[in-house]
């Protein structure tokens, strides 16, 4: 019998404009928990997938207790006793919490049509009990907390017969004293011989729980290593070790300008606890974080797209309201947001149309006629300005590829003439070159006085275009560094920190 019930070699696998994963390897023991790390877009949650048959591979093997296998499903994946938690909750909040955990294996009673709920709610409860969660097996999913929502994501992927079990993040909502029993009953798994797959960005839990680590970059396979052989530090180095693009672009010190934007203890929820920062006119100022780290929640608050608990937000040092977004436009902030499809683009409009959205009431004639004239006039120059490749402005933008719905999105915002321009991962999805010309276009607007805040998951492009790194984890501000003053390493010791008290400094 292997040694090995996991064994994955040479894994590629490719989306539209996306090599996502590169010769990969990985493998898991029996009766032992394997941890993969890496930063956002490294691959892990791809590779995952794949072994979980949600994604099928473009290339290489699969071998599950040493015998090669292909996975086509998720449910020939569960026949192979592979079970996975995901990180983000897969949950119908209308039905119960057995429902949830049962679904599509409902036990039936002898008559042959109708559900056992008796049956059902009682395995509910055992399953419940292994995890120490005190549960009404038929509370309404959407009634209870997200991290009793967790729970029930948890004892969903233990209600099957598994062997290797999964777990993406698991903790990302769970209390310290819900970690511990988590802990507990992994630690009992693995006395039984069943093999966990661990990605987390917590160094300690890495620490406390596995065996392995496994450290994956950029969609490869970088090492593998037990953990009482490898430091922290080294772990950090070796998810973050590529090289910078390029040295750092000269900067002049905006610290003596003018604060344009101050935001004072920001909070919602535990999403955003206490964010406090300001932002100099000509800066560019970059927010670096993992997954969860509430950046981009902070900054949909800024612009009015959530409601906040509480917290100020100044402008020119004037107080002011925003509640929605077209608050926001009207103090000068404009948004790109990560989800350009989503948030940022009229997908069955033009390119024309998109560009002017944002400040239509500049383009509208007498009773409110479109300028179609100048409207054109001022598509034509940031296409040129922007170097979008597109056969006209009345090109549908559902039609162009991600790095030029991107610059019409940028565009869109340089329209309507903010001084204020939070940039959500403004290279996401697009080319090298393509990303060149936008770091080009930021050094410029930068340099026109405009300020700029961008959110970034790729350090060495936080590196090299910020004057400022402010640093997030789990809702909190963890540091707020110079530039010249940081390394890659320097930010993932601070974006890894984690703060177990609430927003009032309290223990939780």
């Amino acid at each position: 019998m292997s040694d090995y019930l996991i064994q994955m070699e040479n894994i590629d696998k490719s989306f539209p404009g996306v090599h996502a994963l590169n010769n990969c390897l990985f493998n898991l023991k029996r009766g032992e928990v394997h941890g993969l790390v890496g930063e956002n877009g490294a691959g892990k949650s791809t590779l995952m997938k794949i072994l979980a048959g949600i994604y099928y591979k473009d290339s290489g093997s699969i071998k599950i207790r040493g015998k090669e296998t292909e996975i086509h499903n998720t449910r020939n994946a569960q026949s192979h006793g592979i079970s996975i938690i995901h990180q983000e909750l897969n949950l119908m909040k209308h039905l119960s919490a057995t429902q949830n955990i049962f679904i599509g294996r409902e036990h039936k009673k002898n008559i042959g049509f109708l559900v056992d709920d008796a049956d059902i709610n009682r395995k509910s409860e055992e399953l419940f009990k292994m995890i120490n969660l005190s549960l009404d097996p038929k509370v309404t999913v959407a009634d209870l907390t997200v991290a009793q929502q967790q729970m029930i994501e948890i004892a969903k992927a233990m209600s099957f017969n598994f062997d290797v079990l999964i777990m993406d993040e698991p903790t990302s909502a769970l209390s310290e004293s819900e970690i511990d029993e988590l802990f507990k009953v992994i630690k009992k798994f693995r006395n039984e011989g069943k093999g966990i797959v661990y990605i987390s960005h917590r160094m300690d839990e890495l620490r406390r729980i596995c065996d392995r680590v496994t450290v994956m970059r950029d969609g490869q396979y970088i090492a593998t290593n037990a953990m009482e052989e490898i430091t922290t530090e080294q772990i950090i180095s070796q998810m973050v070790g590529r090289e910078i693009f390029e040295s750092h672009h000269p900067h002049e010190d905006t610290m003596k300008n003018d604060v344009v934007l101050n935001v004072k203890n920001l909070n919602r929820g535990r999403v955003v606890r206490g964010v406090s920062f300001d932002l100099h006119k000509g800066e560019i100022l970059g927010f670096a974080g993992l997954m969860g780290a509430g950046r981009t929640e902070t900054m949909r608050l800024i612009f009015g797209a959530d409601k906040m608990d509480s917290g100020e937000i100044f402008i020119n040092d004037k107080k002011v309201s925003i509640r929605r977004p077209r608050d926001a436009v009207r103090c000068g902030i404009g948004y790109l947001s990560e989800d350009r499809k989503l948030y940022g683009l009229a997908l069955g409009m033009t390119v024309k149309e998109n560009t002017v959205m944002a400040s239509l009431e500049k383009f509208l004639k007498v009773l409110g006629i479109i300028d179609e004239k100048r409207s054109k006039q001022i598509t034509d120059e940031y296409i040129k300005r922007l170097k979008t490749r597109t056969p006209s402005v009345d090109q549908v933008i559902n039609n162009l590829s991600s790095s030029k719905q991107q610059k019409v999105v940028i565009g869109k915002w340089l329209v309507r003439d903010c001084d204020i321009l939070i940039f959500d991962e403004p290279t996401r999805g697009i080319d090298v070159g393509a990303k060149s010309e936008i770091y080009k276009l930021l050094n410029e607007l930068s340099d026109q006085g405009k300020s700029i805040i961008m959110i970034s998951s790729e350090l060495p492009e936080i590196l090299r275009m910020s004057h400022r790194v402010v640093v997030m984890c789990e809702g909190k501000v963890t540091a707020v560094l110079k530039t010249e003053e940081s390394s890659q390493e320097k930010i993932m010791h601070f974006a890894t920190l984690r703060d177990n008290t609430d927003i009032n400094g309290k223990e939780v």
